[in-house]
């Protein structure tokens, strides 16, 4: 009797589990619900992974308000010689409101790339709209497998409303043990199913839709109030601090590096979103109110106390409370291989009295560009403390130099603008719009406007704009969008050869080689090899030329021979490897200027006769080099 009584206990927990099994293995054969891991295979590119376009479902209660981040590729066998960094955070993370080369995580490309240019660089941006900590965890312990060299992380802004949050519309209380094991339950297909089917009940009940037409900040914002020092304020702190903590603790145990910054947010040209009333010492409005005086008065010092204080008092959530940068402050201080990165310390050395404002912020969290070039400041600097690439960083591009060069279109930055201008409309800003002028529009300004309204995706906005300078005759701006193009598609080696091709024409050899050898890299052809060995040749770099001539020679398309330039630049990397250690023979240098005047590059002939004359002022071979150019000038 026992044994049976065993039995039929047994059957009872059995038979349920097993009609779930059956019934999740009937909905996964007939495709009902979504696979949730982080990368899948990339459609486009063979061999490659990209993010999984519904990995952030999961996190949100109304899948509706589930946001997409970026398609950013990477070799699912990392090749030799890569340096793969991926990067975990929200919307500041993901470069809102320009995104693609305006993130912050496109100028530390651009920039890592300028100073090792002989290094492949893979920066796999991971970071979504309206997520938080549990998000960051969720995605960072899928990248053990991935082999990174370092994760960035920026988070924290989103820790009350991300998906969630404790004060989000999909919060599930402030308990990480019980939101986590809900979020391990929703890989099944059974409770997606059963997930949408009370989404659909809650919606009967109720007779609420999700109004799409809302932003995203009031369609997340449960509890519009949270004030400080409460149980909820104490359980955003807390939920930020048990995923991050888990998550470094889980890197430490890889050795995987992790660079995380501190926040930043706007403390002097933003006042409180919501305060709580009169003029007590708990009034974010008084607090803000006394720091507008202390600031008009010249007290610095006071105005940044009270304006932080104010930022701590609002009640409105949305800028991260100190309290997270302490948590990040204590993680560093635990695990050896954490870096905090000061993002806040720079942008106060770039604010007026260390005051973060409009200068460098376009609302209450969100840089603009020039912010975004300092947040990848930051992250750049940190990794060459941490000497995680390497040890020698000569080539070291300076911020200026990456501001100046970096590749941001004007349909980029006016699309930040009127998405600015669209988001400070809503709630909770309620900014009216300016009056539109009565004026014809730019090109750039169309687009732009198209783009923000998606009438336009990015890439065919891009393809407009190079059209719109490539018919212009505009080849400095043609060339901007082809760098442009070539960072969001870093593996297409047709971008880099237009680069190429551009930076000739406008008489900028050396970012030519630069686009032609990232192309010859990608996809070794005749014309790209043709092109470096030529341009290399006139910046009197021979030894570098001869790799690609000899690739050309034996891959020629050409009815002329390349024999006799090859034998000829053999002699001269001979010669000049002989020169350099003798710098002032003139018979080497003449020997070097008549070869390349034997080849019409007149700027290399020019460079040694100088030489020469330098050395012997009245040396006859040197003079008549020296009159052989003037003719040719002439």
């Amino acid at each position: 009797m026992k044994k049976r009584l065993w039995l039929f206990k047994g059957l009872a927990v059995l038979l349920p589990m097993l009609l779930l099994a059956v019934v999740e293995g009937f909905l996964r054969l007939f495709g009902y619900g979504q696979d949730y891991r982080l990368f899948v295979e990339d459609p486009q590119h063979n061999g490659f992974l990209i993010m999984n376009q519904h990995a952030s479902e999961r996190y949100f209660t109304e899948t509706a308000n589930a946001t997409v981040g970026n398609f950013e590729p990477f070799r699912k066998r990392k090749a030799d010689g890569t340096f793969r960094i991926f990067v975990l955070g929200e919307s500041t993370t993901i470069g809102y409101p320009y995104f693609h080369n305006g993130s912050f995580h496109r100028w530390l490309h651009y920039r890592l790339m300028h100073t090792f240019p002989n290094r492949n660089f893979e920066i796999i941006n991971l970071a979504l709209t309206a997520v938080n900590s549990y998000t960051v965890f969720g995605f960072g312990k899928q990248l053990i497998d991935y082999e990174p060299d370092a994760v960035l992380i920026y988070t924290g802004h989103n820790e009350y409303y991300g998906a969630m949050g404790v004060g989000s519309t999909s919060s599930l209380g402030g308990h990480p043990a019980l939101v986590r094991l809900v979020l391990k339950l929703r890989e099944f297909r059974l409770m997606q199913l059963l997930n949408r089917m009370l989404g659909g009940i809650r919606k009967t009940v109720s007779g609420e839709n999700v109004d799409l037409r809302e932003n995203l900040m009031k369609r997340m914002a449960a509890d519009q109030q949270i004030p400080y020092g409460s149980e909820a304020y104490h359980q955003g702190i807390e939920q930020f601090k048990t995923n991050l903590n888990e998550l470094c603790q889980l890197f430490s145990e890889h050795h995987i590096p992790v660079l995380i910054s501190n926040l930043v947010s706007n403390e002097k040209d933003l006042k409180p979103f919501i305060s709580a009333p009169g003029n007590t010492a708990q009034s974010a409005q008084e607090q803000f109110k006394q720091a507008q005086q202390a600031y008009a008065k010249g007290d610095f010092k006071a105005a940044k106390h009270r304006f932080v204080k104010a930022k701590e008092l609002d009640l409105l959530r949305f800028r991260g409370p100190e309290a997270i940068n302490q948590v990040i402050q204590e993680l560093t201080a635990q695990y050896p291989n954490v870096t905090e990165v000061d993002t806040r310390a720079v942008f106060e050395r770039y604010s007026p009295n260390g005051i973060l404002g409009h200068e460098t912020l376009l609302e209450h969290v969100h840089p603009n560009l020039y912010g975004y070039a300092l947040l990848s400041d930051a992250f750049y600097e940190a990794l060459k403390k941490r000497r995680l690439i390497a040890t020698d960083w000569k080539n070291e591009m300076s911020l200026a130099q990456l501001r100046q060069q970096m590749p941001i279109t004007s349909v980029d930055s006016l699309k930040g603008v009127f998405e600015m201008l669209i988001l400070k409309e809503g709630w909770p800003f309620n900014e009216p719009m300016p009056p539109d002028e009565k004026r014809a529009k730019t090109v750039e300004e169309q687009l732009a406007g198209a783009l923000v309204v998606k009438q336009l995706s990015w890439r065919n906005a891009m393809d407009q704009l190079l059209a719109h300078y490539q018919k212009g005759n505009n080849p400095q701006g043609a060339l901007q969008v082809t760098e442009a193009l070539s960072l969001e598609h870093p593996y297409d080696p047709g971008f880099y050869a237009q680069a190429g091709k551009l930076s000739l024409s406008l008489n900028q050899p050396e970012q030519a080689v630069w686009h032609l050898k990232k192309a010859f890299d990608l996809e070794p052809t005749f014309p790209t090899a043709q092109s470096l060995f030529i341009t290399l040749l006139k910046l009197d770099r021979p030894d570098e030329a001869l790799i690609y001539l000899r690739y050309a020679a034996a891959h020629n398309e050409t009815q002329f021979s390349l024999n006799e330039l090859q034998t000829f630049v053999e002699q001269l990397v001979a010669v000049k490897n002989r020169y350099l250690t003798d710098t002032t023979n003139v018979a080497l240098s003449n020997q070097l200027a008549a070869g390349y005047l034997k080849f019409a590059n007149a700027d290399g002939a020019a460079k040694y006769v100088e030489k020469s004359l330098l050395t012997d002022p009245r040396n006859a071979v040197a003079l008549q080099l020296k009159a052989q150019l003037q003719a040719i000038k002439n």
